[in-house]
């Protein structure tokens, strides 16, 4: 089906809030909307970004902005959740490394460290924390929100794969989800203070090394019995 938008023919589709068809070129202009949004509010903090500086940066009017996300407050919200579901999303893919984790489980658990370490140190991870930690006494409900749809859905995707290797004998983990959050605590724990709060970024170098300082703990506290074969079956 397609539909005419400002003078184009364009292909629609069907929107998330109102089940109707919407032209495409409307769908790309609001992420474009919200992709200029986080950028401008990770430079300037919630209250000195302004809708006008925003409508620039996303390259449309300002009145768009505000037929698009209808006010500064929702447009804050709704760009810190779509930065929290791409970091999610890469999150979980690095912990679906563990998937196939081989004969080297220390191998295989400081890979998905490593990878971890990347997406928690990228800019934009970097950004969405600080203005979580700036902004959380104004958007209470968007910290319940991003860590209920993000570091809960991380935390409980770890511990599947933990749990599979607790029953193949791999791993010692009576409690799969307090060793899911065993193994993250070493990751986030260090990164927060080496990153001064999201403030600045980690050598690649340094993160591999905290990548293995964390696999080495985590081992000592949840790695098969000396008297256990870490392959058993």
């Amino acid at each position: 089906m397609t539909a005419e938008y400002d003078g184009q023919v364009t292909e629609a589709s069907t929107t998330v809030e109102t089940g109707r068809k919407a032209p495409r070129g409307r769908i790309d202009k609001r992420q474009a909307i919200l992709d200029a949004a986080f950028t401008v509010f990770a430079r300037q903090g919630y209250a000195n970004a302004c809708v006008k500086e925003i409508a620039a940066e996303a390259n449309v009017a300002k009145p768009t902005v505000y037929n698009h996300l209808n006010d500064k407050a929702n447009l804050f919200r709704q760009a810190v959740q779509i930065a929290a579901d791409e970091a999610t999303a890469q999150n979980l893919t690095a912990v679906e490394r563990l998937s196939s984790p081989g004969d080297d489980l220390h191998a295989a658990l400081a890979s998905v460290a490593q990878a971890l370490l990347l997406c928690y140190g990228s800019e934009q991870s970097l950004a969405l924390r600080r203005l979580l930690y700036a902004e959380v006494a104004r958007f209470p409900d968007l910290l319940d929100t991003v860590q209920g749809q993000g570091a809960d859905r991380i935390t409980e995707a770890m511990a599947d794969r933990l749990a599979r290797l607790t029953l193949s004998g791999r791993l010692n983990a009576t409690d799969p989800v307090q060793a899911a959050e065993q193994f993250l605590a070493l990751l986030t724990g260090p990164m927060e203070m080496r990153s001064r709060y999201g403030t600045q970024q980690i050598p690649a170098a340094e993160l591999n090394s905290m990548a293995e300082a964390a696999v080495d703990t985590f081992l000592k506290a949840f790695g098969p019995a000396p008297d256990a074969p870490e392959n058993a079956t």
